[in-house]
This record gives structure tokens, C-alpha cells and sequence, in this order.
């Protein structure tokens, strides 16, 4: 079993940045892909943006030029980067992780908040 753990999310105003961190409790090697959601009330849960163990990215085009993922392999630990934040990037913002070695499986975090106000 892997733990992954969200923090840095709160309260911003329109136009700023956020920096969200995802602690797994192991190594990130088997993680082939580790990515970030979303999920705003009353909305489903949506990718925001992906990263695998070959270092390609992927970002969903509501965030493709203000948001960066990278993953820290000797903390264990995924980032996302927020800058030039809208109101409509409030939400639980969610990390999740595919590992095919060590513990093989997908596992979810609880979530962290994340609330931009205009």
C-alpha cells in the first residue's frame, strides 16, 4: 500500500499562485504515472495535469501555461505549481498515483482545498 498525503492548499486571491505538494509514503520509482485532479461541487472530478516516470507531462487546456507538475524522486514527492490563478480553479485538488513495481495499484489522496476568490 502507498499513502499519498496533499498539502498547501487555502485561500488566494485572483492572480495568485499556490504551490501543492504530494508526500507519498514510499518511493515514487514504480509510479508510472502520477497526475493531479480536481473536483469543484457539484462538478466531477477532472485530470488537471499528469507526469510519468519518463518525465512527460501532460496538462489539461484550462490550466496548459499557469500550472506545472513535477515529481521530486528524493523526497517522494509530486508538486504542482500554480500561478495566475481564476476563480474557477477552486476546488479539492487531488493526487493520485500508478504504480506498476513495488505496490502495484492506483491510489488516491484525500484531497486538499483549494479556494480562489475575484
Amino acid at each position: 500500500q502507498v499513502q499519498l498525503v496533499e498539502s498547501g492548499g487555502g485561500s488566494v486571491q485572483a492572480g495568485g499562485s499556490l504551490r501543492l505538494s504530494c508526500s507519498a509514503s514510499g518511493t515514487l520509482i514504480g509510479a508510472k504515472t502520477m497526475a493531479w485532479y480536481r473536483q469543484a461541487p457539484g462538478k466531477q472530478r477532472e485530470l488537471v495535469a499528469s507526469i510519468t516516470n519518463s518525465d512527460l507531462r501532460h496538462y489539461a487546456d484550462f490550466v496548459k501555461g499557469r500550472f506545472t507538475v513535477a515529481r521530486v524522486y528524493l523526497k517522494n514527492t509530486l508538486n504542482l505549481q500554480m500561478n495566475s490563478l481564476k476563480p474557477e480553479d477552486t476546488g479539492t485538488y487531488y493526487c493520485h498515483a500508478q504504480y506498476i513495481a513495488g505496490p502495484v495499484g492506483n491510489y488516491w489522496g484525500r484531497g486538499t482545498q483549494v479556494t480562489v476568490s475575484s
